[in-house]
């Protein structure tokens, strides 16, 4: 009788979806959910980092922002600059975010929460992250895939790189760590251009969308940015310039990247199995995936972010951002060519038979 009662209740379950659930579970309106959004604020040294926090931190939109910071030396100058903006500020001094201080990280991180619980803390709403000039963003994102606690109660919002007009095409030539800054950015933000001329900003801006193509750019005097750059993702992918595959931008140091698109609606069986594929084989080489995918079946989009060999629970957005319903999928790898990931994904669409 249990068993017949359970089989009814579901089929009412699949005859009567709730409006809200959808194959991922309950479809929301932003990607991140209730999770605590994290901008990370990446750019070499003396690019104009902690200025441009301190801006934010003084505006209406910074208000409830628990911020950490990352300096190297045992004498915490942007721990200083920005205290006086914000109350809950955390210095990790002697190290590097990219390296040995990821472990401290996510300790800081920890102790925000349970300092907040316990009532020590104000009420933050986000947290800002500013990393050491010569840290790769890379291994910071991967932390919030790995460790499960902390995934589950952030989310990755933005990550925004700041680049100095006035040294920043230098520094982009010789600096492997400037450049990984930029090609993983979500959001680039050109400062002191009061100090260069205009042909040193336009060929500054043109070398940044040759390593990041996907990425807008802004501008900052002295930090004066519109403050929803610091704590609101784009609303939609760039679209690309022609359907199918768009050609991969290479870099220098071996890193490639470009975007998968598809119109017609993706098997979501089919997708899986091909990026499951993908990161056992070349996981560590998967820098960053994120996207939107239109998978039958759903109402909104479905947002996938991969770093490395970790792939984040896939969510599924109760609509869509505008009225592009396609596929857009951006791929940040080393080495990985374009035309392998094309004709993998393709091959296994071709043997699930299309099926979901």
């Amino acid at each position: 009788m249990r068993l017949a009662l359970a089989v009814s209740l579901s089929l009412m379950l699949d005859l009567f979806p709730s409006r809200d659930a959808g194959p991922f579970g309950r479809r929301l309106k932003r990607a991140r959910g209730a999770k605590i959004p994290v901008t990370v604020v990446t750019g070499f040294l003396g690019a104009g980092k902690t200025t441009l926090l301190r801006r934010f931190l003084s505006s209406t939109e910074g208000a409830g922002t628990a911020v950490i910071i990352n300096e190297f030396g045992n004498v915490g100058i942007d721990d200083a600059l920005v205290r006086a903006s914000s109350d809950d500020v955390t210095l990790l001094g002697n190290g590097c975010l990219c390296c040995t201080m990821r472990s401290d990280l996510q300790n800081a991180l920890r102790n925000l929460v349970a300092e907040r619980a316990q009532g020590t803390l104000p009420q933050f709403k986000r947290i800002v992250i500013e990393t050491s000039g010569l840290a790769d963003p890379g291994p910071i994102l991967q932390t919030f895939a790995t460790d499960r606690a902390l995934g589950g109660e952030f989310h990755v919002e933005v990550v925004v790189a700041v680049v100095d007009a006035a040294a920043g095409l230098d520094t982009l030539a010789w600096s492997a760590e400037a450049r990984k800054q930029v090609i993983l950015a979500d959001r680039l933000i050109v400062s002191k251009t009061d100090l260069a001329t205009s042909q040193a900003v336009k060929r500054l801006t043109a070398r940044l969308r040759a390593l990041n193509p996907h990425a807008a750019i802004h501008t900052a005097v002295d930090g004066d940015l519109e403050p929803r750059c610091l704590v609101e993702a784009d609303a939609h992918l760039p679209a690309p310039v022609r359907s199918g595959f768009v050609a991969e931008a290479e870099h220098s140091d071996g890193i490639l990247s470009f975007v998968l698109t598809q119109d017609a609606p993706l098997p979501w069986e089919a997708f899986a199995r091909a990026m499951e594929t993908l990161i056992a084989l070349r996981g560590p080489d998967l820098l960053r995936v994120k996207g939107f995918l239109n998978v039958a079946g759903c109402r909104g989009p479905a947002v996938v972010h991969v770093v490395q060999h970790l792939a984040h629970p896939p969510v599924e957005l109760a609509a869509w951002p505008d009225q592009n319903r396609t596929s857009r999928l951006v791929f940040i790898t080393r080495g990985i060519a374009e035309r392998h990931v094309r004709d993998l994904f393709a091959s296994v669409h071709a043997l699930a038979g299309g099926r979901g």
